[in-house]
């Protein structure tokens, strides 16, 4: 008779004997997987147009929320929220507000949030934002002697007017403006006591480094759902200036990948989709089962990844009020079956090739 831990072994020596790679195994995964999506407000009538074009296409997904971004200093505040009023308006969405400190006073920021509330609102995605003006992401922050300094005392305003879920970020390469991760920690760590019920992550690429992250997180006693967010690019020339201000780790493989195709545009969207359904089903295979994608208003790419994670029309669901969850919200766990047993330590994941708003 197998014990337990040699039914893993079992399991490990099939996935490894295995023909298939991650992206193949993704689509025999019967587990359920919880998609989410990110927008931002268009600035032009032709770029509303293409927002809603992205919006009807995902919709049918049933992601658990879409959330919609608020630019530098709320330079976009109005757009915001009449994008929200219209989610809200016309169609079966739950969306998720962001909300910023920057540049606002605590007044200001409180009557934004009653203000979703009142529209029926109760989601906000509770970020420091980045400094407005020609700094922008990586400029100064300098908060307001009037206003909230940063996420966590957001949150806790959030938390206080009450009947909101609050989602914050992470940084699993490290805040740009932070001096390290176990600082990094310690404010996620805040901004939990402070009422926040998941994390998302920054974009990334180096899954190994999101990983050694994501076991440090519990690793200091933080439970709630960490989700990744993933960002399926095909401008390599814009990711490079997105990762420059916000310190995601460009690897040089991806860089070879998009190496002499700055005109050719149709391949770069065909390694873009390929690289990010590969991120996702790596994770999905390391307990995963929540994933949050920064659309840019675009819905081919990511809607060609949720069929690779085999969601479907009307079967994601709705992401649990921040309670610690085996899989969807990243804990470390023994495997069971349909999950992965390739659990690597962190000094194997250190050599592995595959090595929005301030917090």
């Amino acid at each position: 008779m197998m014990t337990g831990s040699s039914t893993n072994l079992a399991e490990a020596r099939a996935l490894l004997l295995s023909p298939l790679g991650p992206v193949a195994r993704a689509g025999s995964n019967r587990e359920t997987v919880r998609v989410s999506f990110e927008f931002f407000p268009p600035k032009t009538d032709e770029a509303e147009v293409n927002l809603w074009k992205a919006i009807r296409r995902l919709e049918p997904l049933n992601p658990a929320f879409v959330s919609v971004t608020y630019g530098a200093g709320g330079s976009t505040r109005e757009r915001t929220h009449r994008t929200v009023q219209r989610i809200i308006a016309e169609t079966a969405l739950r969306p998720a507000a962001h909300l910023t400190c920057v540049d606002a006073s605590r007044d200001e920021v409180d009557e934004v949030i009653a203000g979703y509330k009142a529209i029926g609102v109760d989601h906000i995605v509770a970020l420091r934002g980045d400094p407005p003006g020609g700094g922008g992401i990586g400029g100064v922050y300098q908060p307001r002697a009037d206003g909230y300094a940063n996420a966590t005392e957001l949150t806790a305003a959030i938390s206080r007017i009450g009947g909101f879920d609050v989602t914050v970020g992470a940084y699993p390469e490290k805040h740009p403006e932070s001096p390290s991760i176990d600082h990094d920690i310690e404010v996620l760590k805040a901004k939990v006591d402070a009422g926040a019920t998941r994390a998302i992550s920054q974009f990334f690429f180096d899954i190994d480094a999101f990983l050694r992250f994501r076991d440090r997180v519990r690793a200091a006693g933080v439970t709630i759902p960490l989700i990744p967010g993933v960002m399926p690019v095909s401008n390599f020339a814009g990711l490079v200036r997105m990762c420059g201000a916000c310190g995601a780790g460009i690897p040089d493989w991806l860089k070879a990948h998009f190496d002499g195709l700055d005109d050719d545009p149709e391949t770069r969207k065909l390694l873009a989709a390929s690289v990010a359904a590969e991120t996702c089903a790596r994770l999905q295979e390391e307990g995963f089962s929540d994933f949050h994608f920064y659309t840019l208003n675009r819905a081919d790419l990511v809607y060609a990844i949720c069929r690779v994670l085999g969601v479907r029309e009307q079967q994601s669901s709705a992401i649990g009020g921040g309670e610690p969850r085996s899989g969807g919200g990243g804990q470390p766990q023994v495997p069971t079956s349909g999950v992965s047993p390739l659990r690597r330590s962190a000094s194997l994941r250190a050599t592995s090739p595959n090595g929005g708003g301030a917090q």
